[in-house]
Order: C-alpha cells, then sequence, then structure tokens
C-alpha cells in the first residue's frame, strides 16, 4: 500500500511518515515529538502490533485495515481546549468515510436490487441533520455511519472505527497532542466483545484512499476548530453526526451506571444525561450504551 495525503493537507505543511510495520503509530508519533517534531505529521504503518485504544484496551489492526496517527502543533492552545481534538478527529472522519463510500461504492453492491442496496448516512459538512447525502443511484437507508461518544465511528450500530487522543508534557514544558486513527476496512478482529463493522461491506476504498480524504478533512474541521476559538462549531457538527441523540442512554463508569436520555454534549466536549428524575448529569468518560442496551442497564 502507497499512502498519500491530499493535496489541501500537503498544502497546509502537513508532512507523512510511512512505515511497514510499528508497535503503535500513536507511540511512534509521541516518540518523534520527544525527538523534537512539533506536526503537522502522519504517521501510518501497514501492519500495526500492539496498537491500544481507551483505558489501555488493545486495538488490532490487521493488514489492509487503516492505523494511523496525527502529530499536531499546539503551541499556544490551553490544555482543556487541546482535549476537544478528539471532537475535530471524530467530524473529519465521519466525512472521509463519506466520501469514500460515495467515491468508490463496493463492487458487491452494484448490480443488486435495489431493496438490498446499502446506503451509508453521513452528513454533509454544511448540512443540518436530515440533509443526509447519498452515493447517486443508491437507495435509502441500510446502514448509517455516526459517531458514538466519546471516540468510536459505527456502522449501523456495529463499531467501525475508534480514535485516541494522547497528550504528553515533554522535557521545558512543551505539550504534545497525538490523534490516532483506526479503521477497520479489510476485516474486523476476531474475538471481539462487541459486534464490529468493516468498510469493505460498503465501499471498495482501501486505507491509502480512506487516509487522503481523512488527511483532506482533517484539514477542514482543524481550521473550523481554529485552536480551541471555534469549538462551539465543531460542536454542533459534532452532534450532527452523533449516535443516540434525544434516545435512551447508560454509561457505565467506575463508581456507577448512569441511565437517562442523551441530551447533547457540553461546551466541554462533556456527555449531558438528562435523567429520569428530570435532573441533568455531565460524564467525562464511562462506556456508553444505547437503546435496549440502555434500557436494560
Amino acid at each position: 500500500m502507497q499512502f498519500r495525503l491530499s493535496q489541501a493537507a500537503r498544502s497546509e505543511g502537513y508532512r507523512l511518515h510511512s512505515h511497514d510495520r510499528l508497535d503503535s503509530t500513536n507511540s511512534e508519533a509521541m516518540r518523534l515529538a520527544h525527538g523534537g517534531e512539533v506536526g503537522p505529521l502522519w504517521v501510518t504503518a501497514q501492519r500495526q502490533e500492539a496498537g491500544r485504544g481507551r483505558r489501555g484496551n488493545a486495538w488490532t489492526s490487521p493488514e489492509g485495515n487503516l492505523a494511523a496517527s496525527l502529530l499536531l502543533p499546539v503551541a499556544g492552545v490551553a490544555p482543556e481546549m487541546a482535549a476537544t481534538l478528539g471532537f475535530v478527529a471524530g467530524c473529519a472522519l465521519v466525512d472521509a468515510l463519506r466520501d469514500a463510500c460515495r467515491s468508490a461504492p463496493s463492487p458487491r453492491r452494484q448490480g443488486e436490487g435495489r431493496d438490498d442496496l446499502l446506503v451509508v448516512e453521513a452528513l454533509s459538512p454544511h448540512a443540518e441533520r436530515g440533509d443526509a447525502l447519498a452515493p447517486q443511484g443508491i437507495a435509502p437507508l441500510h446502514a448509517a455511519i455516526h459517531l458514538k461518544w466519546p471516540n468510536d465511528v459505527l456502522a449501523d450500530g456495529q463499531k467501525l472505527a475508534g480514535i485516541l487522543l494522547e497528550a504528553e508534557t515533554l522535557p521545558g514544558g512543551r505539550r504534545a497532542v497525538v490523534a490516532g486513527f483506526g479503521v477497520n476496512i479489510a476485516a474486523t478482529p476476531e474475538g471481539l466483545p462487541y459486534p464490529a463493522a468493516a468498510l469493505s461491506a460498503f465501499s471498495a476504498a482501501d486505507a491509502p484512499m480512506l487516509l487522503e480524504f481523512l488527511s483532506e478533512r482533517f484539514v477542514e474541521a482543524v481550521r473550523i476548530w481554529n485552536k480551541g476559538r471555534g469549538f462551539s462549531n465543531i460542536r454542533r457538527r459534532w452532534l450532527e453526526r452523533a449516535a443516540g441523540v434525544g434516545a435512551p442512554v447508560s454509561v457505565r463508569m467506575a463508581e456507577a451506571t448512569l441511565t437517562g436520555m442523551f441530551e447533547t454534549i457540553d461546551e466541554g466536549g462533556r456527555l449531558v444525561i438528562l435523567a429520569p428524575d428530570g435532573t441533568r448529569r455531565t460524564v467525562t468518560a464511562g462506556e456508553v450504551h444505547f437503546g435496549s442496551a440502555a434500557t436494560a442497564a
């Protein structure tokens, strides 16, 4: 696989380091930061052998899937604003997946009857909720791509991708932030404790194509974010692409499980739950369940 960045990303000074194998693209990006690299720099690997997700969970990335990390320059950005880059990453990834599905619909779907065709619901960067764009000639609606708070992407309710945002304070006080992306493209890992999807089920796009789309969409999203000053716009866009807004939700945390309705995310990116008694609770981290899983919690 030959990875490349979009012209827009290259024009904005983004660079790319591609590897055949790495332990973790996030780890490699952070090692480069410790060596003086400030970014913006993409790091990719055809095979990632020790990837990780939130809370130290392992993330398996077989060859053919996308493992990519972006080292971001955050000089002059307050730490609490740098933490919202995960929502920037989420918006960019959903839009890149939409681009991939529209540009390279799955050949397995071509020629099938309209009732069997698969559509990915993904909103235009400028659309309001309900103005979903579908690939031309494909009937609505069998599968939907949405964001799941705080850092997952779902395809028809199954996990398609994960995002891991990591930050470190380096010697001398400089801060490094890395956004990692893991996307099931060719296959889903085996033995997962949750349902998972692969992009190959509804797109012929491969990992290099998706990275090119993602690098372009990230440039667009981070420009809107504007060092945190535009987070309100990113928040709106994230909510337009989010799963479960207005629906039952449960969040399992170390000390308790909260249930209620997923109302919104606040200006800090925290999940806001409207409890049955009418009170509102904010959540900074936890395991989220929607629908029947939420009501059974």
